[in-house]
């Protein structure tokens, strides 16, 4: 396949930039009036048009003038299997009563995992795979999915092994994250340490049996798991292989972002609270920065503070966090235009941060996230547009035209 005319090339880093920190996410290398070669599922080679060789003239051609071709983007946080919507908490929220008052009142998390349990593997599986199809159709083409909603070593492994299933249905890289340490059961409310230990030693040694994931993830928050509590998870999980991906510093600013660091987290997720220790521990680190500024939108809660971030010299992503509580929507060209709108990013850090890093935090960065050969063909094609900004700019009206995966055209669902 090759694809003509194509107003702006967009992200064409080297092969061997796989993350950006700081004032590198500033430069988003675009190339003009270019064209890309697709072959064998892969980016086979581009350029300028005046470059164009004629050798390519009998090949199946798009021509994409006045479009731009992104890279698809990378969304490295989702919960997107569940069995029901919330839609009954909706209200709630518009009547004053705050994410934790409706947790405690028995909704939230414990809302969905009481409606999976019911679920059958099956309507969950086809259910999971339209909301993927949506967020494909909608640019994504890489994606993490946590467990999270079993909160019982058999609802977790059924959660574990959908996911299993969606990676063999769809043409995109997934990765699995357990976070069985999402919320305590009610039944061990008052007795922590039993559920630590169903989830060390008889849930872990199974996911490991079956392979069943790639990270953990523990939800390190007052009212949910300690600091103690996450570091003993982590050093199960590690265990097993599984590396961590934490949910840190959302409602409180308790230590939760230097506990992933001191266990060497891929990414640390949401930050909606940091101070200047914690801006400046991860402008040192390797760990990425997570930002998912659809749930502050949704819940009300303040947003991540990208720009101090990136001043310190972190390495900031954005996702979804597509959930059926606290961000229901899987929409990452509406994550990019909160990015801009409520983070104060630039559009070229938005992109970077949903793209290259994105992917970084997936640790999928060699495989998709830029333009560069022999990286997948996972892409998608605008609409006409003026230029990079008008994507942002038009927030709530999607601007992609044609979707690309493994150099076919996607046209889903399954």
């Amino acid at each position: 396949m090759l694809i003509t005319n194509i107003k702006g090339l967009v992200g064409v880093h080297s092969k061997e930039t796989l993350s950006l920190r700081g004032s590198e996410l500033n430069q988003l290398p675009i190339l003009e009036n270019a064209w890309l070669l697709i072959e064998d599922g892969l980016i086979k080679d581009f350029g300028l048009m005046s470059n164009l060789n004629t050798q390519y003239a009998n090949l199946n051609t798009i021509n994409a003038e006045g479009r731009f071709v992104f890279p698809s983007w990378c969304d490295s946080h989702t919960h997107l299997i569940f069995a029901a919507p919330r839609e009954e908490e909706f209200a709630l929220k518009i009547a004053g009563k705050t994410y934790e008052e409706i947790a405690a009142a028995g909704g939230g998390i414990l809302n969905s995992a009481s409606k999976l349990l019911q679920a059958s593997e099956d309507e969950l599986f086809e259910s999971a795979s339209i909301r993927l199809s949506d967020m494909i159709k909608q640019g994504t083409g890489a994606v993490e999915i946590k467990s999270g909603y079993g909160l019982t070593v058999e609802s977790e492994l059924k959660m574990l092994r959908i996911i299993q299933r969606l990676k063999a249905a769809f043409p995109i890289p997934i990765k699995a994250t357990l976070l069985a340490a999402h919320a305590y059961p009610t039944e061990y409310k008052n007795n922590h340490q039993a559920y630590i230990d169903l989830i060390i030693n008889a849930l872990l040694p199974k996911v490991a049996a079956e392979s069943l994931a790639d990270y953990i993830d523990v939800f390190c928050e007052k009212g949910f798991f300690s600091n103690k509590e996450t570091a003993q998870i982590l050093e199960a999980g590690a265990k097993y292989g599984l590396k961590p991906k934490i949910h840190a510093n959302q409602l409180s600013s308790t230590g939760a972002v230097q506990i992933g660091l001191a266990h060497q987290a891929v990414s640390v997720d949401h930050l909606e609270e940091t101070d200047t220790d914690v801006l400046q521990a991860l402008g040192q680190s390797p760990t990425i920065a997570t930002l998912l500024p659809s749930c502050s939108f949704y819940i009300n809660i303040p947003f991540a503070n990208a720009k101090g971030l990136l001043s310190h010299n972190a390495i900031v992503a954005l996702a979804s966090d597509y959930n059926p509580g606290s961000a229901p929507s899987g929409n990452m060209n509406f994550v990019v235009s909160l990015a801009c709108i409520k983070l104060k990013m630039t559009p070229e850090q938005a992109v970077n941060a949903a793209t290259l890093n994105g992917s970084a935090a997936m640790q999928l960065s060699n495989e998709v996230g830029s333009i560069a050969i022999g990286k997948k063909a996972n892409l998608f094609i605008t609409r006409p547009m003026t230029s990079l900004a008008y994507l942002p700019y038009s927030f709530g009206q999607s601007q992609v035209e044609t979707v690309i995966l493994n150099g076919e055209i996607y046209h889903g669902p399954i």
